[in-house]
């Protein structure tokens, strides 16, 4: 394949663990480029549409998606004045990395870790629909960003999520967010909380895992909970692991905006479900350093 005159910079992270800010602060800085679209998983599932989850493995790498998706990134890299990086930050990506490396060998990859607790609590209000952005902007820019001919099923697929909660059936969404392999498997009435916490530790455990095989230089981890105490050491790492040369003031003014006033906000909020939701938590949040005691959870 013919080498892509950028880099990608794929940045990987559950859903709710900071990848946004994460994509804005380093987007702030000069060099730095982003898609006009939240997330992108319509190109990254072309050619695979009828897939039944997000865990793709190589094999469906095929020549036509690997190329498709390639000549995406190419055109929006035209589109947005040929930076030397091109970030993107899907969240269903954490499923798939092997597929994306097959596609994007040049890519470099920063693998964002928040506390899973704080995660499913603010999991469950985009679950919910509480958070639900409804400005015709953002909705345009999906439109844009997804192939033509997958439009139409995007469209049912996005009215068949809600209907059963905007007719009063069910408390959430049928879906949201990273679909992993066992989603479908669940009972109908397994509860939201324990849903978050399924989806947060198999993004991160199949991230990890799948990360972990890639060359030495090829990933950069971080904390979300370092990210906001320490924006500008944090920002820096980043732009040394890159290669990237910023000034302290342009660090600086690129993180302004980050804020930690959510961190603990999970672990404050723990129901009476707590011990249930922390048994399917505990294996990774002990892997990445969080506690896991009840008493510290409450």
């Amino acid at each position: 394949m013919t080498p892509l005159p950028f880099t990608p910079i794929i940045i990987i992270g559950a859903g709710r663990s900071g990848t946004n800010i994460l994509r804005d602060s380093l987007c702030a800085l000069d060099g730095f480029a982003t898609w006009d679209c939240d997330e992108i998983n319509p190109v990254w599932r072309h050619g695979n549409i009828g897939a039944p989850h997000d865990e793709f493995g190589v094999e469906r790498a095929t020549p036509g998606v690997t190329e498709f998706i390639r000549a995406t990134f190419l055109k929006q890299w035209e589109k947005q004045g040929r930076p030397l990086y091109l970030v993107e930050k899907t969240c269903a990506n954490s499923l798939r990395i092997p597929f994306i490396r097959a596609i994007l060998p040049e890519a470099k990859f920063l693998f964002i870790v928040r506390d899973g607790v704080d995660v499913v609590a603010s999991a469950q209000k985009r679950w919910r629909g509480e958070m639900e952005l409804e400005s015709w902007p953002y909705y345009a820019a999906k439109i844009r960003n997804t192939p033509v001919l997958d439009l139409p099923i995007y469209g049912w697929r996005f009215a068949a999520a809600r209907v059963g909660r905007v007719l009063g059936r069910q408390e959430h969404l049928s879906f949201w967010g990273p679909q992993f392999a066992a989603l479908s498997t669940l009972p109908k009435d397994t509860p939201l909380d324990d849903l978050c916490a399924m989806q947060w530790a198999r993004c991160v455990a199949k991230a990890d895992m799948d990360l972990a095989a890639l060359p030495e230089g090829q990933v950069h981890q971080l904390r979300y909970e370092d990210m906001t105490a320490q924006p500008e050491e944090t920002m820096g790492a980043i732009v040394e692991f890159l290669g990237k040369s910023h000034s302290a003031a342009e660090i600086a003014a690129a993180t302004v905006t980050i804020s930690g006033a959510s961190v603990g906000k999970g672990r404050r909020s723990l129901g009476a479900r707590q011990a249930d939701i922390m048994a399917i938590l505990s294996p990774m949040l002990s892997k990445f350093g969080y506690a896991t005691q009840l008493e510290q959870a409450a």
